[in-house]
């Protein structure tokens, strides 16, 4: 099977410890690390991805064989659209080399599809995409410390269509939950058909959702604390619903309530 190396196009990601141990700053020894994948929705029936490897780069050695690869627990073809709405899948569990981490990146595999209209067409990788370029996150891990980072793909803003052809580039954010915060909430009725869009301003959409279609539910992780605008549309031509001034802070889940189209 071939491997090919895939770009992660996000910001650099940092590290926050979820239990630690004596030696505190040292670089000497191990860390353990945990790589868990979750996903904003698309309008797909399924974005399958073919994940091979986990690998980080450790001690900032420019070579090939500096890259220490993140044991994947399971690997083959992950449905991104199973992993939404606040779910995720614990992806790779290792320990790894203490020092400095500068950058992570995906091994696919060749099996990666996506089912539109019925149909599941193979998502094309163009070869730019296997250049080498990856995720920058230049952090240090001390010795006897346990660190999670959170991979979230946006399947709707990985795939772009190209006449028939569906080609696959990555879009992904890089999170821990230490940092961040998360949204919550339900969407009625379920025949609106809605889209939530979380935005920091007017012209800054910074994560979707699509809510379950057999609940409502919905929940946004990976988000900065701050205040933000709820945009909810209806793909069926209700409109649009705001909720304004929804506060999330590190650490907490902000529950939105139950949103109603009329």
């Amino acid at each position: 099977m071939k491997a090919l190396f895939i770009p992660a196009l996000a910001a650099a990601a940092v590290f926050v410890s979820s239990c630690s141990k004596n030696d505190s700053g040292s670089s000497s020894g191990t860390s353990h690390m945990n790589v868990y994948m979750t996903d904003d929705p698309a309008l797909y029936s399924s974005v399958k991805v073919d994940v091979q490897d986990v690998q980080v780069h450790v001690n900032g050695d420019t070579s090939e064989g500096s890259w220490q690869s993140v044991h994947v627990l399971k690997a083959g073809v992950y449905d991104l659209l199973d992993l939404s709405n606040g779910k995720d899948t614990l992806l790779a569990s290792a320990d790894v080399p203490a020092g400095k981490i500068t950058q992570m990146r995906l091994v696919l595999g060749s099996n990666n599809s996506v089912t539109a209209n019925g149909a599941e067409h193979t998502l094309i990788t163009p070869s730019a995409q296997q250049s080498g370029l990856k995720l920058n996150i230049d952090q240090t891990l001390n010795a006897g410390v346990s660190y999670s980072l959170w991979l979230d793909f946006d399947a709707g803003k990985s795939i772009v269509k190209s006449g028939s052809d569906y080609i696959l580039k990555p879009v992904i954010r890089a999170y821990t939950k230490a940092e961040t915060g998360a949204v919550k909430g339900y969407v009625l009725p379920i025949t609106a058909d809605a889209s939530v869009y979380v935005m920091a301003s007017a012209t800054d959409t910074v994560a979707t959702a699509m809510p379950d279609p057999q609940t409502g539910y919905f929940q946004v992780n990976g988000l900065a604390a701050g205040s933000y605008t709820l945009v909810i549309h209806s793909n069926i031509g209700l409109g649009d619903l705001t909720v304004n001034n929804v506060a999330v802070a590190t650490g907490d889940v902000t529950d939105a309530g139950t949103i109603k189209f009329q």
